[in-house]
């Protein structure tokens, strides 16, 4: 029995590189990350030459949108599924033997759950509030005809372990992952930021910073750059009720219309993923104004802050502006 959990001291699951198997099984596959799918199996290795066996993975979970929908029920369901896969849709009523209870507790759960758990619906998430399709956030991973652009940074800071570090070069609409880290110094952030502008070449007032105490410290360090106040009024007051809600919604558009390219490991695509899909969602869907749910509420169904989300929505503080500079113009 092996523990999968993502542990940020274990990144590339180390701990199982002495383990030698002939087959494995994972039980709720949809809770772990890609990587440690992959890294198990490559693990399966023992004894099957002499005994001519071919290595063997079987995995079970619930319906859950991130990478066994994709790989599996997806590829499954379009016929791309790769040759070495078989998904089989298993339900409760399959089992001849269940415990009668069992299907009536279901039963009785909210209709989203019910849809996952008693009727195994992989497409059960049809909440009006979600601001995104899950194919235009899957993607964004693969959208290799978005073609580079001015260049800009947008950071989300953090310091001594509260939360991350996350920073991401862009290329007009391409965003390379550049800076991801679990505990920094101003220090470290000012140099981060500095090493990373001058690589890539670019200006200050094309660095987009979250305004917190931190970002503060950074205008005096790094002069001209942009610091994000996501409780100012938009610049559109009768649509937006905030400037990061305006931003948000942005975001969503672009991804919606696949405008957006992200490069990055799997597991920051997995956490990318989980992120958007969970927290970029419209706050009261009856009111006029526009609005994004808040940080708390993200924190809540998320379970931490969502770092990666917070650097792409900034990022489209820019894209604001010069769509404003345009329409004066026209």
């Amino acid at each position: 029995m092996k523990d999968l959990f993502s542990y940020p001291s274990d990144p590339n699951f180390d701990e199982l590189g002495s383990l030698e198997i002939t087959d494995a099984f994972i039980d709720e596959a949809n809770q772990i990350s890609k990587k440690a799918k992959q890294i198990v199996r490559s693990r399966i290795r023992y004894r099957l030459l002499e005994n001519k066996l071919v290595p063997k993975l079987l995995m079970t979970c619930n319906p859950a949108k991130n990478w066994v929908y994709s790989d599996f029920f997806k590829a499954d369901k379009e016929d791309t599924l790769k040759e070495n896969y078989k998904f089989i849709q298993s339900l409760v009523t399959d089992n001849p033997n269940i415990e009668p209870s069992y299907e009536q507790n279901l039963q009785q759960l909210d209709q989203q759950s019910k849809e996952r758990l008693l009727f195994g619906n992989w497409d059960y998430d049809n909440d009006p509030s979600l601001l995104c399709e899950y194919d235009a956030i899957c993607d964004m991973f693969t959208n290799d005809h978005i073609q580079g652009g001015r260049k800009y940074i947008s950071a989300d800071l953090a310091m001594q372990g509260r939360d991350k570090f996350i920073a991401g070069y862009w290329n007009g609409m391409i965003c390379n992952l550049a800076i991801d880290m679990d505990k920094s110094t101003a220090r470290e952030i000012e140099l981060k930021l500095k090493e990373l502008k001058i690589a890539n070449s670019v200006g200050n007032s094309n660095i987009v910073a979250d305004s917190d105490g931190l970002g503060q410290y950074l205008e005096s360090y790094l002069r001209n750059i942009k610091t994000f106040h996501g409780d100012m009024r938009s610049l559109n007051r009768k649509e937006y009720d905030n400037i990061k809600s305006q931003c948000a919604f942005k975001l969503a558009e672009l991804i919606n219309n696949r405008q957006i390219k992200i490069n990055c490991s799997l597991q920051q695509e997995e956490e990318i993923k989980k992120e958007i899909s969970i927290c970029l969602k419209r706050d009261n869907i009856d009111t006029d104004k526009k609005k994004i749910i808040k940080k708390e509420k993200m924190k809540e169904l998320l379970g931490h802050s969502p770092d990666y989300l917070d650097m792409l929505i900034m990022r489209m503080i820019f894209e604001l502006k010069t769509n404003k500079i345009r329409s004066k113009r026209n």
